[in-house]
C-alpha cells in the first residue's frame, strides 16, 4: 500500500522536523541542563519547524538520561524528571511532532562527554585514557550499545519483504537482539508500530499480528534495548516504507 507523491512528502517534511529537531538539540545541551529544559527547546523547536501538535499524549518529546535511558512507559504515565545532565551522560529523545494529520516519528540515544554532545556515533570514545588524564571513560558499553543498535536497523533493512508479517519481523529481530547479547526492553514488548491518523488505529510488529508489513503506508522500527543487568538502555527509531516493493526510510 503506497501513498501519493504529495502525501508521501507531507510524511517526509514531518519526520524532517523531528531529524532536524535532534540535530538542534544536540548543539543545544550541555551538563547542568534538566530533562525539562531539553523537552521544552525540542517541542518549541518542532513547533517553530511547522509542526502544529504532538501526536502521542500530546507529548512531542520524551527524554531520557542516565539509568533512566532502560525505563520503558506509556506516554499515559510518562513525567519528565527533574534530572540534571552530567557531563558524561547518555540521554534518550524520542519526538512525536504533528501537522494535521500527519506524523513523524524519530528516536536517538545521544552521548554526552566531557560536557557536550558527541557529535556522532563514530566519535563515541570507547575505553581509552584521555591525553594526560588519569581518568577512563566512565561507560563503554554506551558506545557498543548504540553500534548495536544501527547493526539492528540494517539487519532489519535487509530482510524485510512487503509479504513479511508483522509477526515474522518481531520473532526474526527479536532473535537477531538475543544474538547480539542484548534483550528487548519495551514494556509491550513489541519493536514498532504502524503510522496512521489515529493513535488508536496502530498496530505493532508484535507476536500474533498476521498483517503483512507491505498492507500499511509506513511503519516505525524502534528497538528497546539493554544488556542483561545493564542500568542503561538504546533506542533508535526510524520510519520505513516501501517503494515498488524496495523498503526505503522516510
Amino acid at each position: 500500500m503506497e501513498y501519493g507523491k504529495v502525501q508521501k512528502m507531507e510524511y517526509r517534511n514531518v519526520q524532517k522536523i523531528a531529524k532536524d529537531t535532534i540535530r538542534y538539540i544536540k548543539g543545544e545541551i550541555r551538563p547542568g541542563m534538566t530533562l525539562k529544559e531539553v523537552r521544552r527547546l525540542c517541542e518549541k523547536k518542532m513547533i517553530e519547524l511547522g509542526a502544529d501538535s504532538f501526536w502521542y499524549w500530546d507529548i512531542g518529546a520524551f527524554v531520557f538520561a542516565g539509568d533512566e535511558t532502560a525505563l520503558s512507559v506509556s506516554g499515559r504515565t510518562y513525567v519528565t524528571s527533574d534530572r540534571i545532565i552530567a557531563p558524561e551522560d547518555i540521554i534518550t529523545i524520542d519526538l512525536s511532532p504533528q501537522a494535521g494529520d500527519i506524523w513523524g516519528d524519530y528516536a536517538r540515544t545521544i552521548i554526552v562527554e566531557n560536557g557536550p554532545v558527541v557529535p556522532s556515533e563514530d566519535e563515541i570514545r570507547n575505553p581509552e585514557w584521555r591525553a594526560g588524564i588519569e581518568t577512563e571513560i566512565r561507560n563503554p558499553e554506551w558506545r557498543d550499545g548504540i553500534e548495536t543498535e544501527i547493526r539492528l536497523h540494517r539487519k532489519m533493512t535487509g530482510i524485510v519483504r512487503p509479504e513479511m508479517t508483522f509477526e515474522e519481523l518481531y520473532y526474526r529481530m527479536n532473535e537477531y537482539i538475543l544474538e547480539e547479547g542484548y534483550i528487548n526492553l519495551d514494556f509491550m514488548g513489541n519493536l514498532g508500530h504502524s503510522i496512521e491518523r489515529k493513535k488508536e488505529d496502530r498496530i505493532y510488529i508484535e507476536k500474533g499480528n498476521k498483517t503483512k508489513l507491505g498492507d500499511v503506508k509506513y511503519f516505525t522500527f524502534e528497538p528497546h534495548i539493554s544488556v542483561s543487568g545493564s542500568v542503561y538502555g538504546y533506542k533508535r527509531e526510524n520510519i520505513y516504507y516501501f517503494e515498488n516493493g524496495v523498503l526505503r526510510e522516510l
